[in-house]
């Protein structure tokens, strides 16, 4: 099991925007749904967005209108456009392979994503 790489954190103020890359090995990535998930301190992982093999996708009520997740099968990475950012968001944002609350690997390192009021 490979963990994936997720860059693209970092500090901006509320309303501000981030995009956040993922790239995954592509035996997990190509059979498997992903997710965008985030922990914030002294919080259990949370799922905020994610995205099936062939590009359908839901989103935590707490996000929706304002990120969009999307992948790219050919470079096995899956992005996180993150609008309209809240101090509430601030978290280390993880992907993942998953299905239900069954991830397919170790998690990565994460990125810090850190908003601003």
């Amino acid at each position: 099991q490979v963990q994936p790489v997720e860059s693209g954190g970092g500090l901006v103020q509320a309303g501000g925007s981030l995009r956040l890359s993922c790239v995954a090995s592509g035996s997990i990535f190509r059979r498997n749904a992903m997710g965008w998930y985030r922990q914030a301190p002294g919080k259990q992982h949370e799922l905020v967005a994610g995205i099936t093999v062939d590009g359908s996708t839901n989103y935590a009520d707490s996000v929706k209108g304002r990120f969009t997740i999307s992948r790219d099968n050919a470079e096995n990475t899956v992005y996180l456009q993150m609008n309209s950012l809240k101090p509430e968001d601030t978290a280390v944002y993880y992907c993942a392979a998953f299905s239900g609350s069954f991830i397919f690997h170790p998690w990565g390192q994460g990125t810090q994503v850190t908003v601003s009021s």
